[in-house]
């Protein structure tokens, strides 16, 4: 069997229930995928034996993988991806912080490309990457004033957690984030440019990018935010990152420092637990307290809050007329506490 047939609310509820210790893990490559379709096949099938949970992105490009798999089938898993050439001796970026509750199914998909970047290939050459860096000598650039940190994240990643003194660019998308950097930093271009991200992947392309636009000194956090966490600690270094690491699965994000720089998009309490709206029909993405979870029952909203309450069958009727602000606002742009009086909110 080449795709789950389970119902997602079972398969959650199972794994949840499931007393198994497992690893959350991620790791991506770029190399040549002349079948990719096969390729994603034969990944189903092998990683599913092994009980392998997650998302995949297959491409003629490479792969890009966020899973988590039983401990006691780690060295098999990990022994599994080597024995692919392209991906021998490929990083396994292992979650900092991790319940083994991250993903509940597994889904490997063929994608146009494993990040999705809007870029032409053609035009330049992805391999000519920046300089990648330890976190020892990102530390030592950081401080460097010639230095200009980027985060290369969407805003509601940074919101939670970032490095100091970086330049958080205000877009949901990476293919947002590309131009918009490009553009900020057009009369910089002599400067240290040092850029990161979640686990690296959207630094290996926007490097490349950033260097045949004409920057001159481009580097790269090597392993991105997960790696640097780890190596700090390891190393006892100085931790430039502060707050929570956001991640895309279950968990929503992994503690890093315990600073708390974001705030409640209800009432603006100081909080960094993302979200998303219990109203199935909005489901947004936002910050939300504890006590404004209770008050508006895991909504974002009065209005969600009362819409769940409704019978389902006035739900179903009601799902197809209802603007909610799911379908009114961008992921992680609602802001309550500057909205409450919105016509979204009415």
């Amino acid at each position: 069997m080449l795709f789950n047939r389970i119902n997602r609310e079972l398969l959650k509820k199972q794994i949840e229930e499931d007393k198994k210790p497992r690893k959350t893990l991620s790791f991506y490559r770029y190399f040549k995928v002349e079948d990719p379709a096969a390729f994603r096949d034969e990944i189903y099938v092998k990683f599913n034996t092994l009980e392998v949970l997650g998302r995949i992105y297959v491409a003629a490009e490479g792969i890009n993988a966020q899973i988590s798999v039983p401990d006691d089938k780690f060295a098999a898993l990990k022994e599994l991806i080597y024995s692919h050439p392209p991906m021998d001796g490929i990083r396994l970026n292992v979650a900092i912080e991790d319940d083994g509750k991250s993903f509940f199914k597994l889904t490997v998909k063929v994608k146009e490309k494993i990040v999705a970047d809007g870029l032409d290939d053609s035009g330049f050459d992805p391999a000519d990457r920046g300089v990648h860096l330890s976190a020892e000598e990102f530390n030592a650039l950081a401080e460097n004033s010639d230095t200009i940190i980027v985060d290369m994240r969407n805003h509601y990643e940074s919101e939670v957690g970032h490095f100091q003194k970086a330049l958080c660019p205000d877009v949901e998308t990476f293919r947002e984030a590309l131009p918009l950097v490009e553009e900020m930093l057009s009369d910089q271009k002599d400067k240290n440019i040092v850029m990161y991200c979640t686990g690296g992947i959207r630094c290996e392309k926007a490097s490349a990018y950033y260097k045949h636009k004409g920057f001159k000194k481009v580097h790269q956090l090597d392993g991105g935010i997960i790696e640097y966490a780890r190596e700090v600690e390891k190393k006892g270094l100085e931790n430039k990152f502060i707050g929570k690491n956001f991640v895309f699965d279950e968990r929503l994000g992994e503690r890093i420092t315990e600073d708390v720089i974001a705030r409640c998009h209800q009432c603006g309490k100081a909080s960094d637990s993302h979200v998303n709206c219990a109203n199935d029909a909005c489901h947004i993405l936002f910050i939300q307290c504890g006590d404004c979870a209770e008050k508006y029952t895991h909504c974002c909203s009065e209005k969600c809050s009362r819409f769940i309450q409704l019978p389902e069958e006035e739900q179903k009727k009601l799902r197809k007329t209802t603007v909610f602000n799911g379908t009114a606002c961008g992921k992680g742009r609602y802001k309550a506490h500057h909205v409450e009086k919105s016509k979204v909110q009415k």
